[in-house]
């Protein structure tokens, strides 16, 4: 396929730079070079994620520190937030680390209101509240600023953030923000091939974790912290993988993040708009989050007659380009548009004429 067509919502293009990378001659795990290596990866790292805290790097799937979260942070009972299938399984992890779960639930395609969430955390004790961002099966942003604020209101509640869509496309400051963990992966709009993950923790996050009991082996933040102390990683890394990250971060700190930031955001407002002409047109779409609501990282389209959405994504792959299919109950009625990653506006415009004669 040529480069420039793959709109999916993760895993995301390669940059061919990026992917050749991987290329490079494996090295030990423990030693001079790998020490090298994470020293440069750890500084990139710090910058685009705006933290002055250490960036965990784990070689698995964001799932695996959606667990982390939960298994370091929570010893009783947690808050989840939930607004789609990723949010969601955010509380099922929880529940099946054998923690206590209540759920505030809104509908699929709405974001969370602080005022509803200051109200329950008023009802109940809590160890920590999680929530995603940027909720990828839906394309609902949520405003995690607003929401750890009224978090903070009670001292002892954690805010835990996944953040798989949104870092690297929506502006996000952990440590202005007072996040106590968040946590990405690599193939969204990181731009990476999948397999690995990052996490940032706050230092009360850490301390949290000291104490928590049975907070198990793989994705124990405490070992995380004492092997990044030493320049290495608790169990054998990715090393290809981190040979990947090491060109994308140099790429990403050239274009800066408040850069990518906007770009992402033009290519976000385009499909915004295709969607109206479409409509406009008498075609029947809308976008599926509410206005200012919506992630700049994808964009998940509802058809009118809600079960023709299939049938657009097979004509579209037909064409040569993928986008996204609709996710979970969804997959009848939507599809979904993966502006991110290092994509441009001139390469969506292109994939936005080909949707157009589908769509017709």
């Amino acid at each position: 396929m040529p480069s420039g067509r793959f709109f999916l919502p993760g895993p995301t293009e390669v940059h061919p730079d990026v992917l050749e990378a991987q290329n490079r001659a494996i090295i030990g795990h423990r030693g001079p070079a790998i020490q090298e290596l994470m020293r440069e990866l750890q500084a990139g790292l710090e910058v685009v994620f705006f933290t002055e805290r250490p960036v965990f790097i784990s070689t698995s799937s964001a799932t695996g520190l959606m667990e982390a979260a939960v298994r370091n942070a929570v010893k009783t009972r947690v808050l989840s937030l939930v607004n789609g299938a990723f949010s969601k399984r955010f509380a099922d992890i929880a529940k099946s680390c054998g923690l206590e779960v209540d759920t505030i639930e809104v509908p699929w395609g709405e974001a969370h209101d602080p005022n509803v969430l200051r109200r329950q955390l008023a009802q109940g004790s809590y160890d920590a509240v999680t929530l995603a961002h940027s909720e990828t099966s839906t394309g609902v942003l949520n405003d995690v600023s607003a929401l750890a604020a009224v978090t903070a209101e009670h001292e002892n509640v954690l805010v835990l953030v996944d953040s798989v869509t949104g870092f690297g496309g929506a502006e996000l400051r952990p440590d202005d923000w007072g996040l106590d963990f968040v946590l990405t992966g690599s193939q969204k709009s990181f731009a990476l091939p999948p397999g690995l993950s990052f996490g940032v923790a706050s230092e009360r996050m850490m301390e949290r974790s000291a104490s928590v009991p049975n907070r198990g082996f793989y994705f124990d933040l405490q070992k995380f912290a004492s092997n990044q102390g030493k320049w290495q990683s608790p169990t054998t890394p990715a090393i290809s993988g981190l040979y990947a990250l090491q060109v994308q971060l140099k790429r990403m700190q050239s274009e800066t993040m408040e850069a990518r930031w906007v770009r992402h955001t033009a290519m976000a407002e385009r499909t915004w708009t295709w969607v109206a002409e479409m409509k406009a047109q008498g075609v029947g779409l809308r976008v599926l989050a509410p206005e200012g609501q919506r992630s700049p990282c994808v964009t998940t389209i509802a058809v009118e007659d809600g079960e023709s959405a299939p049938l657009i994504v097979d004509e579209v792959t037909d064409r040569g380009w993928v986008i996204g299919g609709g996710y979970g109950k969804l997959k009848p009625s939507t599809f979904r548009i993966g502006h991110m990653g290092d994509h441009t506006l001139d390469q969506l415009n292109d994939l936005l004429e080909v949707l157009t004669d589908v769509v017709r």
